[in-house]
């Protein structure tokens, strides 16, 4: 059955992955896109914590986290994104539907694999300005699209070194397209103008961790994590076309190789186990080495970005057998970061507070995780643009054991 479930999933992320828009944020025109891969939804619901080992569950963000796993796990999950975006003059709203993760992990004694695909970053928006003279006739007409992102496959493997310990490395290949298009058309001039710029993108990245975890007095446990990514390098194979009255005329660009920013994240966690955890973390990026994708693109710096993320769960009876809401896990978050982008002179800053529950199937170890997010990134001061959103994000967790050596013939 799980296996079915894997191919099905693979084939629709294979088609959503070409083919979704998974934001409406006009800050996507910069850079790589929206950095839109946060953790699975059972880490996001902790405000992006991903400190704690589980045995059920995986954890796509420290890649050491693999060899905790007992279970053979698949997981996947989606999210609906809701977004108001604001300015001193103007209010629109966007509607979006992604699928955010596909992902197998897999014990082996010591050895825990893992593997799948991520939707990294997305480039989508959609931008319309009309000039109109005092009787409302329309004198300039412009307007500004984007489309596309950077995807992930990746394959991981972490080692036991101790009760204690545990080591991981992964290694992703990124790829991906980017398109986005500019027009503008004036009254009294005959024919408009069409920009076109498509940038094709590939390279290799790697990340290494470490989690720790040890017993305090018998019931609580401290856990630390680790994970480092070195800085690496995506090719951008770049093409720009400009129409003027159907004459498309292919324009000299260079293609650019830019280099993905080393990144280094460190946490810490407490509580009792199957009860209840807290934990924190701090994730420090070297943005300031990010460029755009084409050496025209003006009007945003890169500065080294902080991510600070604080959340946990809580379980009431993990394994009660009257009452399903105890077995219930209930998570929440805090997380705030400034994204390293610097427009107008002003830093944008992203806030979000999260929560959700997870689900468990009746005696399984499998669940459904929900989870919902409210933030505010941006401003819609110093001519920038606001974005408050609200996100329902769903994931589901499948367990089961493989690999087992049957006893009898």
């Amino acid at each position: 059955m799980i296996k079915k479930i894997i191919v099905s999933f693979g084939l629709l992320f294979s088609l959503s992955s070409n083919a979704q828009e998974g934001t409406a944020s006009p800050y996507s025109f910069y850079g790589i896109g929206d950095v839109k891969f946060k953790g699975t939804v059972e880490n996001r619901m902790m405000g992006g914590v991903s400190v704690f080992s589980d045995s059920i569950h995986l954890n796509l963000q420290n890649p050491a986290h693999f060899a905790s796993l007992q279970l053979t796990t698949f997981s996947v999950g989606g999210s609906s994104l809701n977004t108001t975006l604001k300015t001193e003059e103007a209010k629109e709203k966007a509607r979006r539907v992604t699928l955010d993760y596909l992902a197998v992990g897999i014990p082996m004694g010591k050895l825990g694999v893992g593997f799948g695909l991520i939707p990294y970053s997305s480039v989508g928006y959609k931008i319309n300005r009309s000039v109109r003279d005092a009787g409302g006739n329309v004198l300039e007409q412009t307007g500004y699209n984007g489309i596309g992102g950077i995807n992930k496959v990746f394959l991981g493997m972490a080692y036991k070194i101790t009760k204690k310990l545990n080591f991981g490395v992964d290694a992703q290949y990124n790829f991906g397209t980017i398109e986005t298009t500019s027009f503008r058309i004036e009254t009294g001039v005959q024919d408009g103008t069409i920009e076109e710029n498509f940038s094709r993108i590939s390279g290799l990245n790697f990340n290494a961790g470490l989690a720790y975890e040890t017993k305090i007095k018998k019931k609580y446990t401290l856990f630390g994590s680790l994970v480092y990514s070195p800085e690496a390098n995506l090719k951008l194979a770049n093409e720009r076309t400009i129409t003027v009255d159907d004459q498309v005329d292919e324009q000299p660009v260079s293609n650019l190789t830019l280099k993905l920013p080393s990144k280094i994240a460190f946490g810490a966690g407490f509580g009792e186990v199957k009860k209840w955890l807290v934990g924190a973390e701090l994730t420090l990026q070297q943005n300031s080495d990010l460029k755009n994708r084409f050496s025209d693109i003006s009007g945003v710096v890169f500065e080294n970005s902080t991510r600070y993320s604080l959340g946990g769960y809580y379980i009431p009876n993990y394994n009660s057998f009257s009452s399903y809401f105890e077995r219930i896990t209930y998570r929440g978050g805090l997380r705030f970061e400034n994204t390293g982008m610097v427009i107008q002179n002003k830093s944008i800053e992203d806030f979000a507070v999260n929560f959700g529950v997870g689900l468990p199937f009746g005696g399984t170890f499998s669940n459904v995780n929900i989870g919902f997010e409210i933030g505010k990134r941006g401003t819609k001061y110093f001519n920038l643009i606001e974005e408050n959103y609200f996100n329902i994000n769903i994931g589901l967790s499948f367990n089961d054991k493989w690999f087992v050596k049957p006893k009898y013939n």
